[in-house]
């Protein structure tokens, strides 16, 4: 018999303080979308006086797999990637930014409309792309260790994309998720699929699923 979805009010949604910088707040997961075992995946953040700094990191990484002919804001995602999905604000999101970076430090950024809050057939489903990522002061940096099997990648995205003003991040409330894709050169365009609070079904724009976060 085929598993029911759970209801989406049924569904546990984690919850996340988040320190100023140095001090960092972490996050795991090792589940895939369906509840099987998936690559290590961290998450580490912290917010400045101007910006939310990010520090993912993929353990047990066997392929770094990214294309290499990719730009900002093209289809990495098809690949292998960390993302954060994030929000300010306490609400199930229709409006939330989408970031990813790849092995390749490629990015994309965009903020995400989805009215139905589920990417529902059919709905209206939208995306306006952060096209300047340097004058607007978002960048990364990705570092690999293959021997390891670990790539890391450090971002900074300014507060002030959130109507967040310099010095006014502490007491904030948000709504993020962070997911992970895994594939290699044999298994593609197939992927696996990692998430820190996963969906009851293969698809990453459910806003109720977002945890609970707060800037302490």
């Amino acid at each position: 018999m085929a598993a029911l979805a759970l209801p989406i009010q049924a569904v546990h949604v984690p919850y996340l303080q988040v320190p100023a910088c140095p001090r960092q707040g972490t996050i795991q997961y090792h589940k895939n979308l369906t509840g099987q075992d998936f690559p290590l995946t961290q998450v580490d953040l912290c917010y400045s006086d101007s910006t939310i700094e990010f520090t993912f990191t993929a353990f047990n990484e066997t392929s770094f797999y990214a294309n290499a002919s990719l730009g900002t804001n093209d289809q990495i995602w098809r690949y292998e990637v960390m993302e954060a999905f994030i929000y300010q604000g306490t609400k199930d999101p229709q409006t939330y930014l989408e970031f990813e970076v790849s092995p390749a430090n490629q990015t994309f950024q965009a903020f995400i409309y989805n009215p139905s809050k589920v990417r529902a057939a059919g709905a209206v489903f939208d995306r306006f792309y952060i096209e300047n990522i340097y004058a607007v002061g978002l960048t990364a940096t990705t570092t690999l260790n293959k021997n390891a099997k670990i790539w890391v990648s450090k971002a900074s995205i300014p507060l002030g994309l959130f109507n967040v003003d310099n010095g006014t991040a502490k007491g904030t409330q948000w709504r993020m998720n962070f997911f992970r894709t895994v594939t290699d050169a044999g298994f593609y365009p197939n992927q696996f699929y990692g998430a820190w609070n996963p969906p009851n079904e293969i698809n990453f724009h459910m806003t109720p699923f977002f945890g609970k976060v707060k800037f302490v």
